[in-house]
């Protein structure tokens, strides 16, 4: 099977509000072959992703990221690799190219997984996907009542987990972040999971996460996530002196970066988008590390269903990591993404799909209305034009 043509769609609400919240828009990747469809969604702002894959070559080590893909063969794992292999070795210099390599490689695996009629998981290795115990993820409300409010409702809603995020935590007193805490346990009870996201505001002072360290333990906080910016190993590290159980990864996009916090972070929990990283490839081999770091692997989408099965497949077959991010305040451009989704069942448990590649179906016709008409034109010459589903 040879690789026919890839197509980028580039998704979005009416309106793009000014918040922590990724499901605004979508650039959602579509890649033909043997007469099947693949799919795969990056997580990074869809204009910059699509030029990256169009543009015109700089240089030799700043290409687009089309050189590496198009007719390529498919017919097994190692072809995959190629793909990543040929990005890393003629773009980059294109400081995009991991991101839009991300929805084509999640795309590739769909494919493949089609072509050869097994999940993505079997693919990778697993014999097994576990279930995994999904964690509602939210932003933090503008006050300590909402906050309540909103910890109730994932409570509610059977949900055993919950993270919060964004919002107001971290730019104002320690005080007021401390009542947010302390309502979000509240709301959500003792018995359950209870994580905080700082959304990397305090990019790498310590001081200010450490006024927060005692009022964190105090909710028995799961985990502390992103408190410093991605990369800023020094300030990780020293706050991990202070027994307060560390998350983040989300925010790598690229293998290196990624061991680079596992070894000098201080982490506890690696966080992974495979959107952002690379796509499954680069994903698998992070989790395969963690494991033997004795380091915990989660997921980290906010946005489609799509992208929840893509993260999932990098680690469904490692039994003792179940915690997994589940997007419960996605936009409808989002939700509408896929016709099948992935739910949590009585026990407030999920596990993928059993059907081949992703096991999730694309909503075409629900999706068109999102579709953000697009051209990009060099020398007069048009060399992007939004494509048809």
């Amino acid at each position: 099977m040879k690789i026919e043509s890839i197509d980028f769609f580039y998704l979005s609400m009416p309106e793009v509000e000014d918040i922590g919240d990724g499901s605004q828009d979508s650039v959602l990747v579509r890649v033909r072959g043997g007469g099947l469809e693949g799919w795969g969604e990056c997580e990074a702002s869809p204009l910059p992703t699509i030029a990256s894959y169009v543009c015109p070559m700089s240089h030799s080590a700043c290409k687009p990221v089309k050189y590496a893909v198009e007719g390529m063969e498919l017919k097994s794992i190692a072809d995959i690799q190629k793909v990543t292999q040929k990005v890393h070795e003629h773009s980059f210099d294109l400081l995009q190219a991991d991101h839009t390599l991300s929805g084509i490689d999640i795309a590739l695996w769909d494919l493949l997984g089609k072509y050869l009629e097994v999940p993505v998981y079997e693919l990778l290795g697993y014999k097994k996907s576990y279930p995994k115990l999904p964690y509602a993820s939210m932003l933090f409300g503008d006050t300590p009542a909402e906050t309540y409010a909103k910890a109730r409702t994932g409570r509610s809603q059977g949900f055993k987990a919950v993270k919060f995020g964004w919002g107001p935590i971290g730019k104002g007193s320690a005080q007021l972040d401390t009542e947010h805490f302390r309502a979000a346990r509240e709301g959500l009870g003792v018995e359950n999971y209870l994580m905080v996201d700082i959304g990397t505001v305090w990019h790498d002072d310590v001081e200010k996460a450490k006024e927060r360290v005692a009022a964190l333990k105090s909710i028995d906080v799961y985990w502390l996530e992103e408190p410093f910016a991605n990369m800023a190993l020094g300030a990780y590290q020293a706050l991990s002196k202070y027994n307060i159980p560390l998350a983040a990864g989300e925010g790598c996009n690229n293998y290196l970066q990624a061991s680079a916090m596992m070894e000098y972070a201080g982490l506890e929990f690696v966080q992974i988008d495979t959107g952002r990283v690379g796509g499954i490839t680069s994903a698998k081999r992070i989790a395969e590390d963690t494991e033997k770091r004795k380091l915990t692997y989660v997921n980290h989408t906010f946005t489609s269903h799509l992208a929840l099965s893509a993260s999932l497949q990098s680690y469904a077959g490692i039994e003792k990591d179940i915690i997994t991010e589940f997007p419960f305040e996605a936009k409808s451009l989002c939700e509408e993404m896929t016709v099948s989704k992935i739910q949590p069942n009585t026990d407030g448990w999920i596990t993928l799909p059993e059907q081949p590649g992703l096991g999730v179906e694309i909503n075409k016709k629900g999706l068109e209305k999102y579709i953000v008409d697009t051209e990009i034109k060099v020398k007069g010459n048009v060399i992007y034009q939004s494509p048809d589903f």
